[in-house]
């Protein structure tokens, strides 16, 4: 009878020294340069994964950001549960140098975004960094135009496709704004024949020696990651000289990568230097009725030894009753 007790007590001591030597689930491995001030982001607290992980992507919400459809794909995104969520840019309307309209236009696209139950991560668009006074304001509220971070052994560019010297972004913000008074009917013209209309910036953005300097450096403090995701809202792959992007995929040649942008609320995508581009549709923005490819969606990446990425029509993503979530009518199926 002793020796049964004996057995028992003894068996008990190891179960629960095994049971507390058991190694804990590691915490997710989230590694970034900003030591101080605001970040663009909203959290940097991370649900425990298994070996790989799931992040969303959104697009462009505006040029004419069609109600309800933005909060929608809030509501979707917190039933596809993602590790964290990307933009590509084109946030709010902006277009000013109001400030307190700014601050109007953030407080709204920030408190739907709050509905997120997982962290958010924002990245400007041409909208978004409009003129230096928007620019200050982003820098004042967000941090950081261009950065970059870690997520579990993949690295994210976060690139600022609007990155002109000062003076070069009035000229832009100001032919935009004539522009744009022909369009709206303001005054006479022919919006083709304007001085925006023929600037290379409008269509594929520009990026300052600065940036590439920042992301050189970043390539190099990470030599042998997983995977490289590089975003921006304009393509600026497309542009041939030395404000594209060019310089930044010579460095990026010998490591696996995958590049995703917004602004042409028109989903493609095309195989270059043996890598996926791709440009994503809208979230809410301005389409097109002609282009079958200009269609509201949110993208899925699930990073396992190379991303799966699946983007999926906010059109086809139904609650348990079998409705969109909100019942938004806006949605293009």
């Amino acid at each position: 009878m002793k020796l049964r007790f004996i057995i028992a007590i003894v068996s008990i001591v190891l179960f629960t020294n095994c049971k507390q030597n058991k190694p804990l689930k590691n915490l997710p491995v989230f590694e970034h340069d900003i030591a101080s001030g605001p970040t663009p982001w909203t959290s940097a607290v991370f649900e425990l994964e298994e070996t790989d992980f799931t992040f969303a992507i959104i697009s462009d919400l505006t040029g004419g950001e069609r109600e309800g459809v933005h909060s929608t794909a809030i509501s979707q995104l917190n039933r596809l549960d993602p590790t964290f969520v990307i933009s590509v840019g084109d946030l709010i309307d902006g277009g000013t140098e109001d400030t307190v309209q700014l601050a109007t236009e953030w407080d709204s696209f920030d408190a739907r975004t709050a509905k997120l139950t997982m962290p958010f991560f924002y990245l400007g668009g041409n909208h978004d960094l409009s003129n230096p006074v928007m620019r200050a304001f982003w820098e004042q509220r967000f941090g950081r135009r261009y950065y970059h971070f870690v997520y579990e052994d993949v690295l994210f560019l976060m690139m600022d496709s609007e990155d002109y010297e000062e003076q070069r972004m009035k000229q832009i913000y100001e032919a935009r704004a004539k522009a744009l008074k022909i369009i709206s009917g303001e005054v006479e013209g022919v919006y083709e024949e304007t001085e925006y209309y023929t600037m290379k910036e409008r269509k594929v953005g520009g990026m300052s020696n600065d940036q590439l300097d920042y992301f050189r450096d970043a390539l190099e403090r990470y030599p042998n990651v997983k995977w490289t995701f590089v975003l921006m809202h304009k393509p600026l792959w497309k542009r041939e000289d030395d404000k594209g992007l060019g310089k930044l995929e010579n460095l990026l040649a010998n490591r696996a990568y995958t590049v995703i942008n917004g602004h042409e609320h028109s989903y493609s995508h095309r195989t270059r230097n043996k890598r996926d581009y791709m440009i994503l549709g809208t979230t809410g923005g301005s389409q097109n009725p002609t282009d079958i490819m200009a269609f509201d969606h949110v993208s899925l990446v699930r990073m396992a030894k190379k991303p799966i990425i699946t983007h999926l029509k906010m059109s086809g993503i139904l609650d348990e009753t079998g409705k969109l979530p909100g019942n938004n009518s806006a949605l293009v199926n």
